[in-house]
């Protein structure tokens, strides 16, 4: 019995488990979602991050120590994110022929995102903090922590903000699309990368090479429009 404790307590802090954890309910959650017929209610992101919460209350598992086991993946979204040039490169004679497009998704895309996550907040009776928080919600995360203290914010709370709205627009955003009538895969490739960034560049490129590229080409520029737009915007 002390064998198995000693060896639980090694097991619980070791990054084999956040390792395998992880990549482990993603693959089960990636297979179900195939067999759902890509229902948008079980996007592999949404089920694994709901099912390793649930793991680690559980088992009662300290998160801290699973991040720092998990450390590896979220160092490989370094070299994931510069690997999205490959297939923009690929895409190049598309880019260059919608390049107005592309600057006007993305500049009224930043300016509606700011708009909203920061004024409606204050609007509807939240604090400025809280408002300031929500403002650089479709930039990427380590974008919107340095904005949201930049402008009042906390940036744990912004961290917040981006992750629903990546998910969202990962689960609802395809949905969306196709309501309202938008086939153009460079479009709805924009609409992605605008609103949900790496979450929903990763939805996108489930659609098709050139949905992913476009998406991840606004993803960057979102980033960066989002950075001067807020400075304007927010008081």
């Amino acid at each position: 019995m002390e064998n198995l404790t000693a060896t639980w307590e090694w097991l619980s802090t070791s990054p084999l488990l956040a390792l395998t954890l992880t990549v482990g309910l993603y693959w089960a959650s990636d297979k179900l979602w195939e067999k759902s017929g890509r229902n948008p209610l079980l996007t592999p992101l949404l089920v694994a991050s709901a099912l390793i919460c649930v793991v680690l209350v559980v088992l009662r598992l300290d998160y801290a120590a699973y991040a720092s086991g998990a450390g590896i993946l979220t160092f490989l979204l370094g070299p994931a994110t510069v690997a999205l040039a490959l297939p923009l490169h690929r895409q190049a004679s598309h880019v260059k022929e919608a390049a107005p497009m592309v600057l006007g998704a993305v500049l009224v895309g930043a300016f509606f995102s700011v708009l909203s996550g920061y004024w409606v907040t204050v609007l509807l009776g939240g604090s400025a903090e809280l408002a300031a928080s929500m403002a650089p919600k479709s930039s990427t995360t380590p974008i919107a922590m340095a904005l949201a203290e930049q402008v009042g914010g906390l940036a744990p709370l912004a961290v917040l903000f981006v992750m629903v709205a990546g998910l969202s627009g990962a689960v609802i955003g395809p949905k969306v699309l196709d309501l309202v009538g938008v086939r153009d895969p460079r479009a709805r490739g924009l609409a992605m990368g605008v609103a949900s960034h790496g979450v929903g560049t990763s939805r996108a490129f489930q659609e098709g090479q050139t949905q992913g590229a476009f998406s991840g080409l606004a993803m960057g520029l979102t980033g960066l429009a989002v950075s001067v737009i807020i400075t304007w915007l927010v008081p």
